[in-house]
């Protein structure tokens, strides 16, 4: 038996998801604990991802931050299952993505591996990304692999969503190697549309966008962005799909009511994913969904009906809740860094072949 702890923080910024893995060799999540995002370091993560005075030395004391807020968990989360650090083989941390470039060559998160060691006393894996990335692939995104692992092929054709600050599917088929992409944005343009205008975080179960009307002017404007023709191998994040994106294409419409703007914003997300799985997965049987969309109904529903021959459900009908299946994927990386095993794939990112992911830092 051994033990792993995944940290992850996405690009909604919400807070630090921490899950304690069972690796047996198969996946048991045994405890989770969530540690909301301080605001005042959720507004500098955010300011990180465009360029901006001294940089280098803010996004340096935000990654102390941002270790400080994680160890303090693991820490929570250590004490709450009655483990010592000696207990544990080693803490997969993604960091916080501020910049995916993988067009120009590189994708950063920022997260000090060495400090959160020195702050935990754990071995940490991190930099999953890199490798992949150097190998001419996409860095992005990782979960198919572990998506592979988690959950039986048998079924036929089977795809998992995972709905974040943006989406990303894995595609899972007897038989085929595995398959996924990032689709475009998840909640990434719905979050940052209802911070402006209602000074809200989220739209709770996409309450606002259900009661606006999709405004058919706007939505074949954001569709016509050239990201949503490319195929996959493909990755996307704020540095394409941001508030200013959208204010772009709503300064050339007339004003539309903000209600409005935030139900096109569902059915944006809502059909990228449908079209996207459509193109490279006919005749899916099942949609697991997993990620904060999860628990947008409006958003479940919709994808219900533009999917009437596929069973769209959440993670939790296999046994999954689905907001702990990233971060278990971290641990789960973790694990497959210390035993050598290649955990990108080339179908999924374009890389030119297996690699083994990640830097270890040793306890």
């Amino acid at each position: 038996m051994a033990l792993y702890i995944g940290v992850m923080s996405g690009t909604s910024l919400d807070g630090l998801d921490i899950a304690l893995i069972e690796q047996t060799p198969a996946i048991r999540l045994i405890a989770t604990h969530y540690i909301p995002m301080p605001e005042s370091l959720r507004a500098e993560l955010l300011g990180l991802c465009a360029s901006g005075p001294d940089e280098i030395a803010r996004s340096a004391i935000a990654q102390q931050n941002w270790v400080k807020l994680a160890a303090q968990g693991i820490h929570s989360l250590l004490a709450q299952q009655k483990l010592k650090p000696a207990d544990i083989r080693a803490i997969g941390s993604h960091g916080q993505t501020i910049r995916h470039e993988p067009a120009r060559g590189f994708t950063v998160q920022i997260g000090n591996p060495a400090l959160l060691t020195e702050l935990t006393g754990v071995t940490v894996v991190s930099d999953f990304r890199s490798r992949d990335v150097a190998a001419g692939g996409q860095g992005a995104p990782l979960v198919p692999a572990f998506h592979e692992a988690l959950f039986d092929q048998s079924c036929g054709k089977r795809a998992v969503l995972n709905v974040g600050g943006f989406s990303n599917l894995s595609l899972i088929e007897s038989n085929k190697p595995v398959a996924g992409f990032d689709c475009g944005p998840g909640n990434v343009l719905l979050d940052a549309w209802i911070n402006a205008q209602r000074g809200e975080n989220y739209d709770r179960d996409g309450q606002w966008a259900a009661s606006g009307q999709v405004e058919p002017l706007l939505l074949n404007a954001l569709l016509s962005d050239p990201f949503f023709a490319t195929q996959g191998p493909k990755s996307t994040g704020r540095e394409v799909f941001n508030l200013e994106w959208l204010q772009e294409h709503l300064a050339r419409l007339p004003a539309l009511p903000p209600e409005n703007v935030q139900a096109t914003l569902l059915e944006l997300t809502a059909l990228t994913i449908v079209e996207s799985l459509q193109v490279a997965q006919t005749d899916t049987q099942e949609l697991l969904v997993c990620g904060g969309g999860a628990h947008n109904s409006a958003l479940m529903n919709r994808l219900s009906s533009l999917l009437p021959n596929t069973k769209v459900s959440s993670t939790a009908t296999h046994g999954v809740d689905p907001d702990w299946v990233e971060a278990m994927a971290f641990a789960w990386l973790a694990h497959c860094c210390l035993e050598g095993i290649a955990a990108n794939r080339p179908s999924v990112t374009g890389a030119r072949g297996l690699r083994v992911l990640g830097a270890i830092y040793p306890a």
